[in-house]
């Protein structure tokens, strides 16, 4: 038994590093949303069943490249194996013939997939902590981890879009229920920008209430000079996901800030030729500068540390990976997030999305030299001239004396 376990990761470590000599195919939202509008079983089965072990080979080896210490942790080698078996599952399909049984199983195989990777961001998160509650961490490492979790979970994803796009044009998800919307598997064409902000606003509303017993109001502005709502063609889960996750912080901020009276949460949609821009913006006493790229470091969070008993629960609660992701959902289709703020006063978040889908193309991690060296390479010192540099290194620095 143990022979044929050695023998069977042996033959799956070839063939990660076959799958990894290649670059991951990124896809624009036109691409998407031109390829369902034809729905091709066949021809989606063909792609993913070369690209999906492309892009989990791709990222496997960089896992590789993370310090052995790390590795070790009981939740990140959890994390190998859903990998490793999700990697092996799918190229069973490497060789198998067009057939409607078998399209039916890879859809399957694929939900199962999903499935199983659906904790992937809380249990690496929790083997970080197990790395940092057992180990003395320096800033090199500190600076690996953060470029590392970056290219992860971006690397998840796309991976998600490409899944979720299959089983939703061509699974039993949308085969038993009437089709309600126009949407063309996870992507509406129309995406209607004021009706996700006022979802994402609802949501984060109620928490609010329950906590506080109060919440701040919303008042929105569209500036489109074409004239009408402002729609695009996008993801609809990703905006509200960036949203849900700005307001949250804003409300928390308005009411820590404010002891009554609490002042109003004011977003800014505006459609450019290039960009649409969606600004939302607090006086929740903003933050100072010297912490505001620390926003976006995985592990900075003000709020309390989840318990393990927790993990399946509030995923994402206490870890500090909220604006981070976030910031990856903007930028996955080149987009951005970025953040603004006025100490003493309140902050400006500021949500960037390309305004013509054909320009929105994936934003993929590749796995080659220069993603190697980087894991290995010393933190350049910056000096005056190039500010930024030497900021970012105190800020990794605090940033690792904070969490040690």
């Amino acid at each position: 038994m143990r022979l044929t376990a050695i023998r069977f990761f042996s033959g799956l470590s070839k063939m990660v590093d076959f799958y990894a000599q290649f670059n991951p195919s990124p896809l624009s939202i036109k691409h998407f949303v031109d390829f369902g509008m034809r729905a091709c079983e066949k021809k989606s089965y063909i792609f993913l069943r070369q690209e999906l072990p492309v892009r989990l080979a791709n990222i496997m080896k960089e896992i590789h490249l993370l310090p052995d210490n790390l590795l070790r942790m009981p939740s990140v080698v959890l994390v190998n194996d859903w990998y490793a078996q999700s990697f092996a599952e799918i190229l069973e399909f490497e060789k198998m013939d067009y057939s409607p049984e078998i399209l039916e199983r890879f859809c399957e195989a694929l939900i199962k997939i999903r499935n199983r990777h659906a904790d992937v961001i809380p249990t690496m998160a929790q083997g970080v902590i197990e790395l940092k509650e057992s180990h003395d961490i320096d800033v090199q490492t500190e600076h690996s981890i953060q470029y590392f979790l970056d290219r992860f979970y971006m690397s998840r994803i796309s991976i998600r879009m490409l899944i979720n796009q299959h089983t939703l044009l061509f699974g039993n998800e949308l085969r038993d229920k009437e089709r309600k919307t126009m949407h063309i598997g996870c992507i509406d064409p129309e995406c209607a920008i004021r009706a996700v902000v006022n979802d994402a606003y609802d949501n984060a509303s109620f928490l609010c209430d329950q906590y506080y017993l109060a919440s701040p109001k919303l008042n929105i502005l569209e500036q489109n000079g074409s004239g009408g709502p402002i729609q695009f063609v996008y993801v609809p889960s990703h905006l509200y996901h960036i949203l849900f996750e700005l307001f949250k912080n804003s409300m928390r901020a308005v009411m820590e800030h404010h002891p009554d009276n609490y002042p109003s949460i004011n977003v800014i949609i505006v459609k450019g030729k290039e960009d649409i821009c969606i600004k939302v913006s607090d006086r929740g006493g903003g933050i100072p500068r010297s912490q505001t790229d620390l926003l976006f470091h995985y592990m900075y969070s003000t709020a309390p540390q989840p318990s393990k008993s927790d993990l399946g629960t509030v995923p994402l609660a206490g870890y500090g990976y909220g604006l981070p992701i976030s910031r990856l959902y903007a930028r996955y289709f080149h987009g951005d997030l970025s953040l603004l703020s006025c100490d003493g006063h309140g902050t400006d978040a500021i949500i960037f999305m390309k305004a013509l889908s054909n320009e929105a193309n994936e934003l993929l991690p590749i796995f080659n030299k220069t993603s190697t060296k980087f894991y290995t390479t010393p933190i350049p010192t910056g000096d005056w001239s190039t500010q930024s540099n030497a900021m970012g290194n105190r800020h990794i620095s605090s940033l690792a004396r904070a969490l040690l």
